[in-house]
């Protein structure tokens, strides 16, 4: 699904300094893979995801997706230009954010119906009242955010990543504002809503907890030679 060569990125302070943040020399993930990414803050897992969602642009490396279904050799999303990205991710990648990010004047349906206008496709409602069903929402649809609990506007936000049946979902730490409770339900709903759609999922955490519910673990020290380094 994705494979990773030398991939590196740093930023620039305006002094002139520069801080390493990144630099995997190979990583992959195989499509329809459920995979935790282990890591403690500070470390570069938001960095990573935003490199592999398109916005951020690595600094150098290949970073190549393979689309299921397509035969093609794939696209090296790191050698497109930022518009190229944007379309790509809202084509293919979902994102799962900390925080819901949900706009407020919006309700959870029309939030779920927002995250499908990237997409290219047209707006699929009945799809969007699936998904709000199936976070356990159904009777919520026409609520603003500011009605909704805290767990339940993270429903609304997975269920807004995954309006458009994307083949890649990422997760920034999803669960971190989230009582014990609230976060094993909404990682439940990650996986079992992206095995329904065949996407791969990448999620990335510092909670060894939310990481044992995944099949595959890898701390991201172990692929960035910047935290060997560190760690040293």
């Amino acid at each position: 699904m994705l494979a990773i060569s030398n991939l590196k990125k740093a930023f620039h302070h305006p002094d002139g300094g520069t801080v390493d943040i990144l630099d995997v020399p190979a990583f992959d993930v195989a499509a329809g893979q459920q995979l935790a990414l282990i890591g403690s803050s500070g470390s570069g897992k938001t960095t990573l995801l935003h490199v592999l969602a398109g916005i951020l642009a690595a600094d150098s490396g290949t970073l190549v997706y393979r689309l299921p279904g397509t035969g093609d050799a794939g696209v090296d999303f790191a050698a497109l230009s930022e518009g190229q990205r944007d379309r790509f991710r809202g084509a293919h990648i979902g994102y799962v954010f900390q925080t819901h990010h949900l706009l407020p004047a919006f309700t959870a349906l029309e939030n779920v119906l927002l995250g499908m206008s990237f997409s290219g496709r047209k707006p699929d409602k009945p799809w969007a009242m699936h998904l709000l069903e199936r976070v356990g929402l159904q009777d919520r649809l026409r609520y603003r955010p500011a009605k909704l609990s805290v767990g339940q506007q993270q429903r609304v936000a997975v269920a807004r990543a995954l309006a458009n049946r994307c083949a890649l979902l990422l997760a920034d730490e999803p669960t971190g504002a989230l009582d014990t409770r609230n976060a094993q339900e909404v990682i439940g709903l990650i996986q079992s809503l992206s095995t329904e759609i065949g996407a791969t999922v990448l999620l990335v955490t510092h909670d060894l907890q939310i990481a044992a519910r995944f099949a595959r673990q890898v701390r991201l020290a172990e692929i960035n030679r910047v935290g060997q380094e560190a760690a040293v």
